[in-house]
């Protein structure tokens, strides 16, 4: 049987809960929409971890941060780990990423065949957290700009890099159906929209100029939050600092218009290999990173374990192989590996660690896992703070602060805390007693320490004297393109063109 080429289509920061193919919503997404129509949706899906770097490792390993080292946005990601890039490679697949994988260290590649575009974040260990200083506050730390000058711009550096993302993936659909060596592809193609800054050109501002921009559900006090959430204002200088409700406004307008942009280049894509004769033979998986608080309880951005940093949309598209059908379960894009790998034909490798799990039978309408595990380690962390979602119950941990314990079932904006409920005590405890279990939070502690102190004396070494940077270069053979006179022209022409000519 013929394997299906893959499109794996990421955005950045995407909130899953305010998304239209998730309930109610105001964004105007139709191409999502009518592809979610066709695919099998995940309800419950959610990041490993609510920060782009550790998130996207563990994304393309299936393997969760502890165990990869994937501590925060400037971890290392070895080379020997391997990706689903790699498992598909040897598979006979030809593996390309176009845009954004955060990938720091001196592999760019990570199994990758090919990257169409360098990265618009930086590969070296200039972003690593401290927690020797955990009350000095980096001038690399998210602030409160993004709010404040949320509104609508002609162009952006975020605008560039997409605009690149989408052309290069395009022409690499063409240039596949025109030069097509029999293997299929997976073509993961990674954009930044919609994650801040809140800005996005006028004709996606004025899509919501009528509309009554809902704000958020719930703004607490900042001296009612959870330590690791009063923590974060202080990373992002939103301590003392109240934000205008007319600049929450504009956020949130420029955030939705920014997901009509996604849905946009979603179009775009699905529209190209529609042109290309390659809907029929093309399985497409949707996905994210992570979310965004966008104001709810008066956080921003991600950093934390509440359902819009932490919930991501997901969804998977085989035509002819799959029923349309939602899946209610928790699962989480650490399971992404195993899936494609059993889509494509394949098994993992046995003895290697792996943490996700295939979610073929959910994809088949059998059922399958409901569990999801987290760790995060970076922004706004004292220590390694942890989460376990399985059935109703969403479960956070630290041995920093108090746990967290809330039932998604009944209470989907997070807003009782059950571990001070009497009733809740015996499941409160089983959590933390697994979560003891599961992990050795002080030798993590020691490994995360000693990380970020290798990881700082290696960047303040490198910033002097010469640089060389790590940042992905492409590379392009300007002696293969257009007209060059060792190319006969008409041959040239030809095989440019699809359909072909007949000769």
């Amino acid at each position: 049987m013929k394997r299906k080429n893959i499109l794996f289509i990421m955005a950045d920061q995407m909130a899953a809960p305010v998304l239209p193919i998730y309930g109610p919503s105001p964004i105007k997404m139709p191409h999502l929409s009518k592809l979610a129509e066709r695919a099998v949706v995940f309800d419950a899906a959610y990041c490993n971890s609510p920060l782009c770097a550790p998130s996207r490792f563990t994304l393309v390993s299936g393997q969760l941060p502890s165990r990869i080292g994937a501590y925060d946005n400037a971890a290392d990601f070895p080379a020997d780990t391997p990706t689903y890039a790699h498992y598909l490679r040897r598979l006979g697949y030809h593996t390309a990423l176009s845009g954004k994988m955060h990938f720091c260290g001196p592999d760019q590649l990570h199994g990758y065949e090919e990257r169409l575009t360098s990265d618009i974040y930086p590969a070296d260990y200039g972003w690593s957290v401290n927690w020797d200083a955990p009350d000095e506050r980096p001038s690399w730390y998210h602030n409160m700009s993004s709010v404040l000058q949320a509104g609508p711009c002609v162009r952006t550096n975020q605008l560039d890099f997409d605009e690149e993302v989408v052309f290069r993936a395009q022409q690499y659909l063409y240039d596949h159906i025109r030069n097509d060596d029999g293997r299929p592809f997976c073509l993961t193609v990674s954009m930044t929209h919609p994650h801040d800054p809140y800005t996005i050109p006028k004709p996606y501002w004025d899509l919501y100029e009528n509309l009554d921009i809902p704000m958020p559900h719930e703004t607490l006090p900042q001296d009612e939050l959870d330590p690791h959430s009063q923590r974060l204002l202080k990373v992002y200088d939103l301590w003392d600092k109240p934000l205008p409700t007319d600049k929450i406004r504009d956020a949130r307008r420029a955030y939705f218009g920014a997901c009509s942009y996604i849905d946009d280049t979603i179009g775009r894509l699905l529209q190209t290999l529609e042109t290309c004769d390659l809907a029929d033979d093309t399985l497409i998986v949707f996905s994210g990173d992570h979310g965004d608080m966008l104001g709810e309880r008066g956080l921003w951005y991600k950093m934390h374990w509440f359902e819009m940093a932490a919930r991501v949309p997901l969804l998977i598209h085989s035509p002819g192989q799959f029923a349309a059908r939602r899946v209610g379960a928790a699962v989480s894009t650490c399971d992404l590996l195993p899936t494609l790998v059993e889509l494509a034909g394949g098994t993992t490798e046995p003895g290697l660690a792996l943490d996700g799990r295939s979610l073929m039978g959910h994809l088949q309408g059998q059922g399958g896992h409901d569990e999801v595990i987290g760790e995060y380690m970076a922004e706004g962390t004292v220590g390694p703070l942890m989460m376990i979602r399985r059935g109703p119950y969403k479960f956070v941990y630290s041995e920093d602060d108090p746990c967290l314990l809330y039932d998604l079932s009944h209470d989907p904006h997070e807003r009782e805390n059950l571990a001070g409920s009497l009733d809740h005590q015996a499941l409160l405890q089983a959590f933390v007693d697994e979560a003891r279990q599961r992990w050795d939070v002080p030798q993590l502690r020691r490994q995360v320490l000693a990380s970020q102190r290798r990881r700082r004396l290696v960047a303040e070494a490198l910033a002097v004297g010469k640089l060389h940077s790590w940042d992905h270069q492409p590379w392009v053979d300007a002696s293969q393109q257009y007209m060059r006179n060792h190319i006969d022209l008409d041959d040239l022409e030809r095989k440019a063109r699809y359909p072909q000519p007949a000769k």
